[in-house]
């Protein structure tokens, strides 16, 4: 392969073989000419004069990055399958068992099995009747979009294989117009006969199945989204398997979005008399991202955190997908490779990340990174803030910043653990866990929390009032609501929530004292009330008695809420106000909103007029915005169409590309005195309009692939026209 620059060789069978060439990047023409100027010395290659040590630096945190990110991410993905397996266990098990019960009733009504009979349909049965009633189960996901659906109903298959079942799953794309009876008939046989078959046939599923000698296993079609289907073509297909239903024991799983009507707004109503269904409902597309929210951000655990910024971004990219858990996952998955992107040290992610004996190696892992790296940790602006309040002069080295982390995971355990006592709280109300967690992030209701740091036990109590100035309700309404309902907590609640305090708090000393003091005081005074009830049988002495058991009662309700009050107020401290926390918190959100949404043809620009960035090219980055022969053709193309406006003659354009592009060769022209090198350069000099036009047509042609410019029209041919202005 030749660049433009070089002669190709005469050879016939060189001039046939042509191949495609690609002009990336030329060196300057400065080091071509003195290396011919002083052909008798041997050529040597110039290095980077900067030190070894930033190279290896960098290249190493880049290597540190591309390790860590399939570390974390899998230990995030993980989790987040681990938990929707788990939050669709309960309903899963009730399915198995249905289909269990269906399997039985169908066996119980089923005659003596003839071999001979097997391909024939409509089996008679023990009673002399016949049975066409074919057993369904409507899953109603509560989804709109089907992605989240497609790996629910794949976990029930498997769920239902691990049975004992034969499944075939079947997608709504299979009950299309398009590919007819045949086609959803072909999609379902060939799960289970696992062969493809051109001629589809239930016979041939009903020769498969007595071919087993086994009748003790059912066999399972799952249909993710009913009402995606063709209703005709799903209407056909639930007659043809009710013809089977007793020799071949069909159960039918079918997922519905919406509401019960569906089955009756998508089927004929001779389908639905085959239909025997009963209901099966999955959590909410909420309950499932709580779930997710619980086991991923806030109990952390992969060390990842986002900002409040992006945590509200993220919550509205969910629900403008139409509450998709996969849409939510796919930003979540963006931010992580966003933060390791921007960065430097996020690499430390690996190592927070790690749990039993690893962390006892923190100091090892920091002390080998170079120094440079550890000032960094240093310099971040969160830890600037802490070492001026707190008027901290440590030492800047490995061991500062190992602590400097131990401490950023003991305010995250502490803050992750109010953040569940809320809403253990909460659940008494049904409040959303998002909604918590969207609040116990805001950096600017945390200081001002701090600013009231001072108020006394009984301007606590006023913290639920509409004036209070710790938690005013346009702040944190969903904080100030679930505090504000500890009050209203009949007595075996409270005691409940306090036992789930006890558990959520054991790591913090005082405030677990605090709890454990008031459940004492809750049965002691539960103790005293039953004593009252044995001795005082009077009418008098019961009604004062149950003020007093109303009076302790309140009093127990009142204590929990400025507990509640306290623990927040001192305790609750959003991941953004912790020192280090730029290492494993990603706050940027217009990269991410900008990563999502997506602006290619901005970005193209970008990279067209910002390429010795990708190229890492010194000359370039130096020439100060100017055209340069050696930068990249479609870079220069792009520039020049720069000035110019909506049409662009191609004659001038050429013109200007050509002069861009052989500006250094004429300054290398004139240095040469040799009549050898003068016969070469005019040989040379013949072929070079053939080059520029290759080259400027190559330039053209990618600016029109990607969208830039308009290749020229019949009614204007010498024009091309710009499509994108400015970036």
């Amino acid at each position: 392969m030749y660049s433009p620059n070089e002669h190709p060789p005469t050879d016939q069978l060189a001039e046939n073989n042509l191949q495609p060439f690609f002009v990336l990047h030329k060196a300057s023409k400065s080091s071509e000419s003195s290396a011919v100027m002083s052909p008798g010395k041997p050529r040597k290659r110039r290095l980077d004069s900067s030190p070894k040590v930033s190279l290896n630096s960098e290249s190493m945190k880049e290597n540190l990055k591309m390790e860590v990110f399939p570390y974390v991410w899998s230990k995030i993905e993980s989790n987040i399958k681990d938990v929707l397996r788990s939050i669709n266990a309960d309903v899963f098990d009730e399915i198995g068992r249905w289909v269990r019960e269906s399997f039985n009733e169908i066996c119980s009504c089923r005659g003596p099995v003839d071999p001979s009979k097997s391909t024939l349909p409509y089996p008679f049965v023990q009673n002399g009747g016949l049975v066409k009633k074919l057993f369904t189960a409507l899953v109603f996901t509560k989804n709109i979009e089907t992605v989240d659906d497609i790996l629910t109903f794949s976990e029930l298959g498997l769920n239902l294989k691990s049975r004992g079942c034969y499944v075939a799953n079947i997608s709504s794309l299979d009950f299309s117009t398009k590919n007819g009876i045949g086609g959803c008939l072909r999609a379902f046989l060939r799960q289970l006969l696992m062969v493809d078959i051109e001629a589809a046939d239930v016979s041939l599923l009903a020769s498969w199945y007595s071919d087993h000698g086994k009748y003790e296993k059912p066999v399972v079609v799952i249909i993710e989204d009913m009402e995606r289907c063709s209703g005709a073509l799903l209407s056909d297909f639930i007659k043809m398997l009710s013809e089977w239903s007793v020799k071949i024991p069909i159960i039918l799983i079918a997922g519905v979005a919406t509401s019960t009507d569906a089955p009756a707004n998508v089927l004929t109503s001779r389908a639905l008399q085959y239909l025997s269904t009963s209901m099966f409902f999955l959590k909410s597309p909420a309950e499932r991202m709580d779930a997710i929210i619980e086991a991923v951000l806030v109990k952390n655990c992969a060390g990842f955190s986002v900002g409040h910024k992006v945590a509200t971004f993220l919550r509205n990219y969910f629900l403008r997908q139409d509450g998709t858990v996969t849409s939510f996952v796919r930003a979540l998955k963006m931010a992580l490779v966003q933060q390791l992107s921007i960065e430097p040290l996020s690499f430390v992610l690996k190592i927070l990340v790690d749990e039993g004996d690893n962390k006892r190696s923190w100091y090892e892992d920091l002390a080998n990174l170079p120094e440079e790296v550890i000032n960094h940790a240093f310099e971040l602006p969160s830890y600037r803030t802490y070492s001026v309040n707190r008027n901290n002069h440590a030492e800047l080295n490995a061991m500062s910043l190992d602590h400097g982390l131990s401490e950023l995971q003991r305010l995250q355990e502490l803050w992750r653990s109010r953040l569940m006592c809320l809403h253990e709280a909460g659940r008494y109300h049904k409040v959303a866990l998002l909604d918590l967690y969207l609040e116990a992030l805001d950096p600017e209701l945390y200081n001002s929390r701090l600013s009231n740091h001072g108020c006394d036990n009984a301007k606590d109590k006023s913290l639920l009032s509409d004036s209070d100035k710790l938690f005013r309700l346009q702040k944190a309404e969903v904080t100030n609501q679930v505090i504000r309902k500890i009050r209203d907590l009949p007595a075996a609640k409270l005691s409940q929530l306090l036992k789930s305090w006890e558990g959520l708090t054991r790591g913090t000393v005082e405030v677990h004292e605090k709890i454990m003091e008031l459940q004492s005081q809750m049965v002691s005074g539960d103790v005293k009330s039953h004593k009252a009830e044995l001795t005082d049988n009077s009418k008098r002495h019961i009604n004062r008695h149950r003020l007093n058991m109303e009076k302790d009662a309140c009093t127990s309700n009142d204590k929990a809420m400025t507990l509640a009050c306290q623990t927040i107020r001192d305790t609750m401290q959003p991941i953004e106000c912790m020192p280090f926390h730029e290492l494993i918190c990603f706050k940027d959100v217009d990269n991410l909103q900008s990563a999502l949404v997506g602006d290619p043809r901005r970005r193209i620009q970008i990279d067209l007029l910002n390429f010795y960035k990708i190229l890492k090219c010194g000359c370039c980055s130096n020439s100060g915005g100017t055209l340069s022969p050696s930068m990249h053709d479609t870079s220069i193309m792009y520039t020049l169409a720069q000035e110019h406006g909506d049409l662009i003659n191609l004659h001038d354009l050429f013109q200007s590309f050509k002069a861009s592009i052989s500006s250094s060769e004429k300054k290398g022209l004139k240095k040469l005195a040799s009549p050898k090198k003068r016969k070469d350069n005019t040989h040379s000099q013949n072929n070079s309009d053939a080059c520029f036009q290759a080259r400027f047509c190559r330039a053209v042609m990618e600016l029109q692939i990607t969208g830039l410019l308009r290749m020229p029209s019949k009614r204007r041919p010498d024009y091309v026209q710009r499509v994108a202005f400015g970036v």
